[in-house]
C-alpha cells in the first residue's frame, strides 16, 4: 500500500499555492477519506466478476473445449476406422486381382492346350490324307511307268525301223528290228 508520506508528498505537491483548498485538490484515488468506499466497490466489482466466470463463463468455455476435444477424439477414430477399412477393401482388392489372374492363366492356359490337341488331330487327318494321296499318286505313276516301259520297247522298235529306212532306204521288218534291239 502506499505509505503515509508519499500520501503527503502528493497532497503538498498538488496543493495550489494558496493554500486553502488544498485538501480538495488531492487527486481522488489517493484521497484517504476515499479509502473505504473504493475497497468496498473494490471487492463488490472482483466478487461479481469472480461469480460471472466461476458460475457463467468458465463453465461454459470448458464445455465448449470438452465438446471440441470429444468431437476431435471421435473424427479421430472414425478415420482410423475408414483406414483400417480401406486397408481392408485393399488387401481383397489384391486377393480378387490375383484370383482373376490366376483364373485368366488357367483359362488361357486350358484354351491353347485344347487348341493345340485341335490342332494336332487336324494336321494327324491332314497327314493321313496326304500319305493316301501320296499313295494314290505312287500307285499312278508305277502304272503309268509300266505302261510307258511297255511301250518303250515299240516305240524303239518303231524309231530303230524309221532311222533305218531313211539312212538305207530300206524298209526292215519289226520283227528284225525287235531282235537286234534285244
Amino acid at each position: 500500500m502506499i505509505n503515509a508520506m508519499t500520501l503527503m508528498g502528493l497532497k503538498l505537491a498538488a496543493a495550489p499555492a494558496g493554500g486553502e483548498n488544498a485538501a480538495e485538490k488531492v487527486f481522488p484515488p489517493f484521497n484517504p477519506d476515499y479509502f473505504a468506499t473504493q475497497v468496498f466497490w473494490l471487492l463488490l466489482t472482483f466478487g461479481i466478476l469472480y461469480f460471472l466466470l466461476s458460475r457463467i463463463f468458465l463453465p461454459r468455455i470448458g464445455q465448449t473445449i470438452e465438446e471440441r476435444s470429444s468431437r476431435i477424439a471421435d473424427d479421430l477414430d472414425a478415420a482410423s476406422r475408414m483406414q483400417k477399412e480401406a486397408e481392408e477393401a485393399e488387401k481383397s482388392y489384391e486377393r480378387a486381382l490375383a484370383d482373376a489372374k490366376a483364373k485368366a492363366h488357367n483359362v488361357a492356359e486350358t484354351t491353347r492346350q485344347s487348341v493345340d490337341a485341335e490342332i494336332k488331330v487336324e494336321m494327324d487327318a491332314a497327314d493321313a490324307e496326304a500319305s493316301k494321296a501320296a499313295e494314290a499318286a505312287e500307285t499312278r505313276i508305277r502304272g503309268v511307268r509300266a505302261k510307258a516301259l511297255a511301250n518303250i520297247e515299240s516305240v524303239a522298235s518303231e524309231a530303230a525301223q524309221a532311222t533305218i529306212e531313211a539312212l538305207t532306204g530300206k524298209k526292215p521288218t519289226l520283227a528284225t528290228v525287235k531282235k537286234a534291239l534285244n
